[in-house]
C-alpha cells in the first residue's frame, strides 16, 4: 500500500530535501509553501500524513491544524517546530498533533517519526482479537473505531481527534492503569517528555463530554500518585 504524504513546508530546499528522502521509502509525496493552499491541498486530497511547519506564510501552522481538526476527516498530523517555540508545540498538541519534530533535525529523525506514526495506524487499525473488534461497548458507551464515533446512553458525542484516541486506548485496556508518561508514548508518540500536563488537560476535557458527573467519574478514573484507569464492567454495563 502507497502512503501519501502532503508537506506544507515554505522553505523550498527542506521541502524538496523531504520529497526526496520520504519517496526513496515509496511513499508519493505532495508540497504546499504556504498555509492556505497548504490546507486546500490537504481538504480536497486524502492523505496519510501531513508534516506541517509552523511559521507559514499566509497561515501559519497551528491555524491550518486547527481547522484540519474541525473537519470530519482524521489525517495524522506531524508538526515542525523551532527550538524556541515550546508554547507553540504545546498548543500544536492541544489541537491535535499527532507529533512534532523540533529544527533543525536530522532527515533519520523525521524519517523515524514518520515510521513510527504509521505504525501506531496500523496498530489502531488492527484486525486481531480484542483490538480489532469495531465497536466496543462498556458500560452505555460505545466506541465505534472505523467511523470515529462516540456515544454515551445513545447520545453522539463529539470528541477532537486526539481525544477519540485517548478513549479509544484506555477502552482497549479496562483496569489497566497507565502512567501520563506511558499515555503519552502510546497515544502522543515518544519524545513528548515533560508535556504530562497535555494528558490532564485532554482528560479533563474528555470527562467534561463523556462523563454525567466529572468530577465523579464513571469510565476514566484517577488512581492517585499513579495515573489513570479505564473502568471494567460486566456484561450488563454494572461496575
Amino acid at each position: 500500500m502507497t502512503r501519501h504524504i502532503l508537506v506544507i513546508e515554505d522553505n523550498e530546499d527542506l521541502a524538496g530535501l523531504l520529497k526526496l528522502h520520504l519517496g526513496d521509502l515509496l511513499y508519493k509525496v505532495e508540497l504546499a509553501f504556504d498555509g492556505k493552499s497548504g490546507l486546500s491541498k490537504a481538504k480536497s486530497g486524502t492523505y496519510d500524513l501531513i508534516i506541517l511547519d509552523l511559521m507559514l506564510p499566509a497561515m501559519d501552522g497551528l491555524e491550518v491544524c486547527r481547522q484540519l481538526r474541525a473537519s470530519s476527516t482524521y489525517t495524522p498530523i506531524l508538526m515542525l517546530t523551532s527550538k524556541s517555540s515550546e508554547l507553540d508545540r504545546v498548543l500544536g498538541l492541544e489541537l491535535g498533533a499527532d507529533d512534532y519534530v523540533t529544527k533543525p533535525f536530522s532527515i533519520r529523525e523525521l524519517v523515524a517519526r514518520v515510521k513510527a506514526l504509521f505504525r501506531r495506524i496500523d496498530e489502531l487499525k488492527s484486525t486481531t482479537h480484542p483490538e480489532g473488534l469495531r465497536v466496543l461497548s462498556h458500560g452505555g458507551l460505545l466506541i465505534d473505531k472505523a467511523r470515529r464515533t462516540v456515544k454515551v446512553k445513545g447520545i453522539p458525542v463529539e470528541l477532537t481527534a486526539k481525544e477519540f484516541d485517548l478513549l479509544l486506548h484506555f477502552a482497549r485496556h479496562p483496569g489497566r492503569v497507565f502512567t501520563r508518561s506511558q499515555l503519552l508514548d502510546s497515544v502522543w508518540g515518544y519524545g513528548h517528555d515533560g508535556y504530562e500536563h497535555t494528558v490532564n488537560s485532554h482528560i479533563n476535557r474528555l470527562r467534561a463530554k463523556i462523563e454525567e458527573n466529572p468530577a465523579q467519574p464513571r469510565y476514566v478514573l484517577t488512581v492517585w500518585g499513579v495515573g489513570y484507569k479505564f473502568a471494567e464492567f460486566d456484561a450488563q454495563g454494572a461496575k
